[in-house]
């Protein structure tokens, strides 16, 4: 690539065409919110996170910035910021790396493999390692309670005003006179 701009954008599209909800802060491509499901068969696999992500302009030889929005009970994850302690993200990025690699990879080994000895979250590394089945149900309860698809900003299935399905009857019972009004005399 010629340019870290169009790094950016290219790895920007790459993430935007997996199945990740990808939603924009301002116009710019620098910061967005990403939608991330915790991994299968893990504690976490029933939440469901609002990521925030900033690319900063030096990107990709510089690592994204990555939070979580909702809460989320975890060793490396501070739980009043969201702030993550990932090694890889924080200290051992390459410019080889991409967006995907970050929420296909990194995140979903940070909540598999959590690291204890390196805690944000002093609360939750304690657990972890006094009490592990403990520690999953308390992941399991912030999850019901914090990481519903609501809660991160993902709108159930709605249908818009225009898509209002009517009964039989109620179609049947307006008329075209109701809709439009009154015609002038």
């Amino acid at each position: 690539m010629s340019s870290p701009s169009k790094r950016r954008e290219m790895d920007l599209m790459k993430l935007m065409m997996t199945d990740y909800k990808v939603e924009m802060i301002n116009d710019g491509m620098q910061e967005f919110f990403v939608e991330f499901h915790g991994p299968k068969e893990s504690p976490y696999q029933e939440g469901v996170w609002r990521i925030r992500v900033e690319l900063p302009d030096a990107y990709p030889y510089k690592s994204p910035s990555i939070g979580f929005i909702n809460k989320i009970y975890h060793p490396n994850v501070d739980e009043m910021s969201g702030s993550v302690c990932l090694d890889v993200i924080n200290q051992t990025w390459s410019p080889m790396f991409d967006l995907v690699n970050v929420f296909e990879v990194f995140l979903p080994q940070l909540l598999l493999y959590p690291n204890p000895s390196d805690p944000l979250n002093g609360d939750a590394a304690a657990l972890m390692m006094r009490d592990r089945t403990a520690y999953d149900q308390k992941v399991k309860e912030y999850c019901e309670k914090y990481a519903k698809a609501e809660d991160a900003g993902v709108a159930p299935e709605e249908k818009s005003s225009d898509e209002e399905e009517l009964t039989e009857d109620e179609y049947a019972a307006s008329s075209d006179e109701e809709v439009a009004g009154k015609a002038d005399p």
